[in-house]
């Protein structure tokens, strides 16, 4: 699935976090979002995957890619996009009272899985702890799950929104080559300001590029 910014642009009362962002995402490509804590990247994100609504401008997602010089291709119906998506962010919540099986079973009642769910639990790789209740789980833990929900979810889009965050050099590792494996036909979206969360490959997006307008105006 091909993602279109046009002329996108948020703001927050007078302050436009971005504008002006124009770009087309080629399906099966990474794609980095970088910049400094407090920049925005997190913000175009959700925009991009359809949680935000932007102050200007528009996303279309494309089934197929434009003709060239066409206009043309398959638009899917955005409020059908959610389907195609799976996120891992540090802000996203778990359900405390459930364990890590429960929650990766009751996840794919709702989104189709890669693998089966035995494997999928399996190569989460925290096999001690299947049966532990999450509000028992470091901050680590809970990170290192929701980076698996969204990996071996079966989507065409991938946002990962700062997913080293919390993670210890082990975990770092099982998140580098869980990248490495993400199906070829799949759009992934990095946003971070560490170049180790995204491979040296990713087309690289600074959010910066597109703050040049200031909270004073609002043309």
């Amino acid at each position: 699935m091909n993602v279109i910014a046009n002329n996108l642009g948020k703001r927050f009362n007078r302050e436009w976090v971005f504008r002006n962002f124009n770009y087309e995402f080629e399906s099966g490509k990474t794609y980095a979002i970088t910049g400094p804590n407090g920049s925005g990247k997190s913000t175009l994100m959700q925009v991009l995957w359809g949680q935000m609504h932007p102050s200007e401008g528009s996303v279309d997602y494309l089934t197929s890619p434009l003709s060239s010089g066409e206009g043309t291709g398959v638009r899917s119906d955005q409020s059908e996009v959610y389907k195609s998506v799976s996120i891992a962010a540090p802000y996203m919540d778990l359900i405390d009272e459930f364990t890590l099986e429960e929650m990766v079973r009751f996840h794919f009642k709702f989104k189709k899985s890669r693998l089966p769910i035995e494997v999928v639990i399996e190569k989460i790789g925290l096999n001690s702890s299947n049966q532990k209740i999450i509000a028992s789980f470091s901050s680590g833990m809970r990170q290192r799950l929701k980076l698996a929900l969204a990996f071996y979810s079966e989507s065409d889009l991938l946002f990962l929104d700062e997913p080293c965050t919390n993670l210890d050099k082990k975990s770092m590792e099982w998140y580098v080559n869980h990248l490495e494996q993400v199906p070829s036909t799949m759009t992934v979206f990095i946003a971070s300001n560490q170049e180790h969360e995204y491979p040296s490959s990713a087309n690289k997006i600074d959010i910066l590029v597109y703050k040049q307008v200031t909270s004073h105006t609002l043309n």
